[in-house]
């Protein structure tokens, strides 16, 4: 009976909590931490409803952000970054791999880590896993790897941002480079400003049309029967993108439709970060996430080389 009454206390707190983030001045940063807080002090009551949840609404969020793009943006972006894009992905898998064997995590799991590495996290390791035959617990600790390290772009990359002196421009492509999940890029990206926020989601997504030519031929390579596509709400986010450039006219819709999203991001980052919990910490073991961590800074560190050098951006 204490029992029961504790739990229905904490789900009361938990749900009223995640209502509070949808106002304007809750930030993103904020919002991830408390929902990580009240999970690490009191337990996610809800582990199951928050996981699904979390993935429909970041999926809605993202497509909602699309009104605040202009499509024209993301075609010239797709096209300028290609063989930028091209060479970071081969090397980021290159060196994840050479990371995971010295590390000797386990081949499929050093592929999943190093793959959602180079392109956009959970969305590239979901369309990965299936290509290459990965178990579950092994789709479970890559996850488990790349949500903890995006869970810490959250919180870092703003400040850092500020240290090194980036412009917003500079911020939304180092963002979108060196941050694994579209989530934590749109979230990084929106605490450092509008134009940042722009600049990185439009990089990132255009990033992640990637995954479905790169799951093809890794199913050529393993010989796999299993077909894999582009998410459907990036497809939702360019095409949200052209209604909104080719009906300019209603500008204050998509402006109000634009606001709702991020905010709707907001509360999805309180859900993301309520289910970091000690069991997930637990599962992710000491290899994996020491080559994520590792191949992580690596790609930090040489994409803002780069940008800040004048070499890209």
């Amino acid at each position: 009976m204490e029992n029961d009454l504790k739990h229905h206390f904490t789900g009361i707190a938990f749900v009223g909590l995640f209502l509070l983030t949808a106002l304007p001045f809750v930030s993103s940063g904020l919002a991830l931490s408390a929902g990580f807080a009240f999970s690490f002090l009191f337990g996610n009551p809800f582990p199951r409803q928050t996981g699904q949840y979390s993935k429909t609404l970041l999926k809605l969020s993202v497509v909602g952000l699309g009104f605040g793009v202009n499509i024209v943006s993301v075609l010239e972006v797709g096209r300028d970054s290609l063989l930028l894009t091209l060479i970071s992905l081969l090397v980021t898998i290159l060196v994840g791999q050479g990371l995971g064997r010295w590390l000797q995590v386990p081949a499929n799991t050093r592929q999943l880590i190093a793959f959602g590495t180079a392109i956009c996290g959970g969305s590239a390791i979901a369309a990965m896993a299936p290509v290459i035959k990965a178990k579950d617990e092994e789709i479970a600790v890559s996850l488990a790897t790349i949500f903890t390290l995006n869970a810490l772009a959250l919180l870092l990359f703003p400040p850092l941002g500020q240290l090194f002196g980036l412009s917003q421009e500079q911020f939304g492509l180092w963002a979108a480079l060196a941050i694994h999940d579209t989530s934590s890029v749109v979230g990084a990206a929106a605490a450092f400003g509008s134009v940042a926020l722009a600049v990185g989601t439009t990089a990132k997504l255009t990033r992640a049309l990637w995954i479905a030519p790169c799951a093809l031929l890794a199913g050529a390579y393993y010989k796999s029967a299993e077909k894999t596509g582009i998410p459907l709400f990036i497809l939702g986010f360019i095409a949200a993108a052209g209604i909104s450039s080719w009906l300019s006219a209603y500008a204050p819709i998509w402006d109000g439709i634009y606001g709702i999203a991020r905010q709707a991001l907001v509360m999805t980052l309180f859900l993301i970060g309520s289910g970091l919990t000690r069991e997930v910490l637990k599962q992710v073991g000491l290899r994996p996430l020491l080559m994520g961590l590792l191949l992580w800074i690596l790609v930090s560190a040489a994409t803002l080389t780069l940008i800040c050098s004048g070499v890209i951006g």
